[in-house]
C-alpha cells in the first residue's frame, strides 16, 4: 500500500504545517485575524479580501451583534483564526457572499477549506458541550484544551468522532460500487457505514459489506482516513477482496449496487473525497 496522500481536504495534514490548533495555546486577548463566519455549512467570504475572501483583523462591522458563539480555533500563517456562528436568519451584508463547505459545491481552496471543517467541527462541539451531559449544569471551558469541565460535579468532557468504515471491494480486473439515489445521474461510490458499538473496524466492514450488498470479503487492508465534519465523522477507507456470495442490494439503503470492470468506470465520487480518492489508488488497472 502507498502511504496516505496529504491532499485531502479536512485532513489537518493537507496544511502541511500553516495551521497550529488551539489546543495548548493561551487564547488571544485581543480578537483579530482570520474570520470564519459560518452560516448553516456556508462560509460567508468578503468578495474583495485575499485568502478566498476571509475577513481579515478584528470582527467585521458589518457582523457585529449578529453572531453567536465565538471561538479560537487556532492560527493560520501565524494569525489567529476566529470562528463565529451566524444565524440562519441574518442577511447576507453587501460585500459579501456565500460559499458552500460541501466539497462537490464548494469553490474554496483545499487549506480554506480544511480550516472551515475544523470551523464546523468547533462550533459543533460549543453548542453541544454547554450543558453537562452527567448533570445537566453549565460547563466551562479547559484551558489549553478542546474539552469542557462542568461546574457542578466536575465531569469533563471531549469532543467525540464517529468512526465510519468505507470500502472498495475488488475481485480480480472488476470492483464493487454502489449507488444511493439522491446522488448525481450516473454516480456510483463505496460501501460505507458507522461502527456500532462494540464493533472492531474488522467486524464493521464485514457487517456493512454484507448487509449493503450481500457479500463475503476477506483481506483487509487499511489505505487511508478523512475527516468529515458533517457533523463530526472520521471516514476509514479500506480494501477488501471479494471472498463468495451472490449481489443482493439493501434497497433502504442503496439504489443499486453492481459489478464494474476497472476499465471501464462509472461516474465518480468527486476529487475531494476519500471514496475518489481509494477508487483512484486501487480500483484502476
Amino acid at each position: 500500500m502507498e502511504p496516505f496522500s496529504p491532499s485531502l481536504p479536512f485532513n489537518r495534514d493537507s496544511l502541511q504545517g500553516a495551521f497550529v490548533a488551539a489546543k495548548g495555546q493561551a487564547v488571544p486577548a485581543e480578537r483579530t485575524g482570520y474570520w470564519f463566519l459560518v452560516q448553516a455549512q456556508t462560509l460567508l467570504v468578503n468578495e474583495h479580501e485575499a485568502d478566498q475572501g476571509l475577513p481579515k483583523g478584528p470582527l467585521p462591522p458589518p457582523f457585529e451583534g449578529k453572531v453567536g458563539a465565538v471561538v479560537f480555533l487556532g492560527t493560520y500563517r501565524g494569525e489567529g483564526c476566529w470562528v463565529a456562528a451566524v444565524s440562519p436568519d441574518v442577511a447576507v451584508p453587501a460585500g459579501y457572499r456565500k460559499e458552500s463547505l460541501i466539497p462537490t459545491q464548494t469553490r474554496l481552496t483545499g487549506d480554506i477549506l480544511s480550516l472551515s471543517g475544523a470551523a464546523l467541527q468547533a462550533l459543533h462541539w460549543e453548542r453541544m458541550s454547554r450543558r453537562c451531559p452527567s448533570c445537566g449544569e453549565a460547563t466551562g471551558a479547559i484551558a489549553g484544551e478542546w474539552g469542557r469541565r462542568c461546574a457542578k460535579c466536575g465531569a469533563e468532557h471531549y469532543p467525540s468522532l464517529h468512526p465510519c468504515v468505507i470500502v472498495l471491494v475488488r475481485d480480480g480486473e472488476r470492483v464493487l460500487l454502489t449507488r444511493k439515489s439522491f446522488w448525481p445521474k450516473g454516480r456510483y461510490g463505496l460501501v460505507a457505514g458507522f461502527v456500532d458499538p462494540g464493533e472492531s473496524l474488522e467486524m464493521a466492514i464485514r457487517r456493512e459489506v454484507r448487509e449493503e450488498v450481500g457479500v463475503e470479503v476477506t483481506d483487509l487492508q487499511y489505505v487511508a482516513s478523512q475527516y468529515w465534519p458533517f457533523p463530526s465523522q472520521l471516514m476509514i477507507g479500506f480494501t477488501v477482496r471479494y471472498a463468495g456470495g451472490e449481489v443482493e442490494v439493501d434497497h433502504e439503503e442503496l439504489e443499486d449496487a453492481r459489478w464494474f470492470s476497472v476499465r471501464e468506470l462509472p461516474v465518480l465520487p468527486p476529487t475531494q473525497s476519500i471514496a475518489r480518492y481509494i477508487i483512484e489508488k486501487y480500483g484502476r488497472p
